[in-house]
């Protein structure tokens, strides 16, 4: 495998590039006994083993440019005109003919297990045994050392697989949109995750998808639409989740010949692309797992607390959607929470398990999974199967770590105060408020001034994320209680108070122990670093793939600037268009307020 070096020239040709490649999963893991040599594996199958099937991924027709990463591609060493080159372009819009020296003639697409909420399930296989999960429509196609770092890329929408189980294999514009967008922005948070590199079009290509009317209330989609074939290229240190590991785990479980074997390859594997800086090669295998379990669980709390901090909810959190280096994985059904809500789920099938507030916990499904998968390796090894097990243990201690860290960070507070957030999580409840704006409005409130007239004028100034009465029915968690304006302004006022004295009571103890305390000014900054301005809602995202869908592109490329500096003030024009609440109309209607399993 090539070690990385940091990339000392422009990439200006898929020439330039081939220099980098080192497709290391297909020279070191196990190729499916069963696939073709040539690719050419399109139709649904029962996989039984191997780590990967080679696949040739579907180009679509005609494809156009939309929009590529500037950043990302600075960050690869990529020129920016490689977005718009016609051979680049063939590349990641699945034709891997006629590419240069270095370059494989076929993709790949890998398999796994599926776990909901910590249960295992087989019955939803086609086949009823497991054997037909896995990537139905995502075909890797390049893997590179660049940028001192291994990237493997991904296109989203490359054809059918054997893992298909009866689909098309194609991404819609619209998904492709939703996800090319959310990468970046989740980047641009600190949030985590795969990355976004190019998005493209079919001029000629459409599919039928089931989707909303304009202005359905309904839950569930109510007609099949025609919609543009797209295909986004995301790109991570490795696609591995914790799905495939389940796979093998499983299968070495039922003492499958070979499967124990291939679960101890993908491990390695695993930790050679994710963990190399954090695990010693000169580990023996039981120390290494033990040392991996304890670093995803570092990697898996972290995340989910950031996605807390800025009002992400993945939407459809399983097993096969959660990748093992710990970031991102997968932007289906995912939103940003508009209204603060601990229910809010923006997917109609996801069910409470993987409601915002309930992510944490559905996060410690995932690690059990984890952790269950890794335990036919040890085997023999009782000493190191009661370490897995009390480090599965700990979980729940290490999330809620993260979690209080991440609302100490939101409140301006250097430790947790447990009464004070639990104080103001109803009153965000009953009010209710806009997650993101309440946050940020927050972080310029004074708190030195404990007056009334201060308090007072700090509320007028906060009521600017609250929802009016309009709006109430629809987002409420709780009934009013007959509460008028005059006591909730009561009741809010009273909190302003306790978060003023809580961080006064800091300053004084920092004094006290004879530390500078931190300024107001410091304060802030603090808190506007963990409270983004900007996030992309749903309803900012439907317009700009609804006009895409006509040939217009200026709305994703406006969102792509805009949600890649989300702590940034930019300007008072931006803000009145992004940093706005959620229109009335919005609340309830398909497609926006919820959705189905993106496609």
């Amino acid at each position: 495998m090539k070690t990385s070096t940091e990339s000392t020239a422009t990439i200006n040709s898929l020439d330039d590039l081939a220099n980098c490649l080192d497709y290391s999963l297909m020279d070191t893991l196990t190729p499916d006994p069963d696939a073709t040599e040539d690719g050419a594996d399109h139709n649904p199958r029962q996989v039984f083993s191997g780590h990967y099937v080679p696949v040739a991924p579907t180009p679509i027709g005609q494809p156009e440019y939309i929009a590529h990463s500037p950043a990302f591609f600075r960050e690869l060493g990529l020129s920016d005109d490689l977005a718009q080159d016609k051979d680049f372009t063939r590349l990641f819009t699945g034709d891997l003919t006629d590419q240069p020296q270095g370059f494989r003639k076929t993709g790949w697409a890998t398999g796994y297990a599926l776990s909901i909420y910590g249960t295992e399930y087989t019955q939803q296989c086609p086949f009823q045994t497991g054997n037909g999960y896995g990537d139905g429509r995502a075909v890797s196609v390049v893997e590179a050392v660049l940028g001192n770092q291994r990237w493997e890329m991904q296109l989203k929408g490359g054809g059918r697989t054997p893992y298909c189980r009866g689909g098309d294999g194609r991404a819609v514009l619209r998904s492709s949109v939703r996800e090319f967008l959310a990468q970046e922005h989740m980047h641009a948070l600190g949030v985590p995750t795969s990355r976004s590199l190019t998005l493209y079009v079919s001029k000629t290509d459409v599919v039928k998808r089931p989707w909303y009317s304009e202005g359905s209330r309904s839950m569930d989609p109510d007609r099949m639409v025609a919609e543009p074939v797209a295909i986004t290229t995301r790109v991570a240190p490795s696609f591995i989740r914790v799905g495939q590991l389940e796979l093998f785990g499983r299968r070495a479980r039922k003492q499958q010949p070979g499967a124990l074997a291939e679960l101890g390859q993908l491990v390695r594997h695993l930790i050679e692309r994710e963990y190399s800086n954090e695990i010693q090669t000169d580990l023996c295998l039981p120390e290494s797992i033990l040392t991996l379990a304890k670093a995803f669980r570092g990697r898996l709390t972290r995340l989910v607390a950031n996605w807390i901090r800025v009002g992400y909810c993945q939407g459809n959190f399983n097993s096969d959607n959660c990748a093992a280096g710990g970031f991102t994985l997968d932007y289906g059904p995912f939103g940003f929470i508009d209204a603060f809500n601990p229910h809010y789920q923006p997917w109609t099938g996801g069910g409470q398990h993987f409601a915002f507030m309930n992510q944490p916990v559905a996060a410690g499904k995932n690690f059990g999974s984890f952790c269950k998968a890794l335990q036919p390796l040890l085997a023999d090894e009782p000493e190191a199967l009661r370490q897995l097990h009390e480090i599965e243990r700990d979980f729940d201690n290490a999330m809620q770590a993260e979690m209080e860290a991440m609302w100490a960070a939101k409140l301006g507070l250097t430790g947790f105060d447990a009464e004070l957030l639990r104080h103001l999580e109803m009153l965000m409840m009953l009010t209710p408020v806009d997650y993101t704006r309440f946050f940020r409005i927050l972080s310029d409130l004074s708190f030195t001034g404990l007056s009334a007239e201060a308090l007072t004028d700090d509320l007028n100034t906060l009521k600017a994320s609250f929802y009016n009465g309009e709006v109430y029915e629809a987002v409420a968690l709780h009934p009013r209680y007959d509460l008028d304006h005059a006591e909730m302004d009561r009741r809010w006022t009273l909190w302003l108070s306790q978060w003023r004295e809580a961080l006064m009571r800091e300053a004084v103890a920092a004094d006290e122990r004879g530390e500078t305390p931190r300024s107001e000014a410091e304060v802030r900054a603090g808190m506007k670093a963990a409270n983004p301005k900007y996030t992309l809602r749903e309803w900012l995202l439907a317009p700009a793939y609804q006009a895409a869908a006509q040939g217009d592109y200026s709305l994703i490329r406006e969102l792509q600037s805009v949600m890649t500096q989300p702590y940034d003030e930019q300007s008072a024009e931006i803000a009145e268009g992004f940093y706005r609440q959620k229109p009335i109309e919005a609340f309830g209607a398909g497609g926006v307020s919820h959705l189905s399993c993106s496609s």
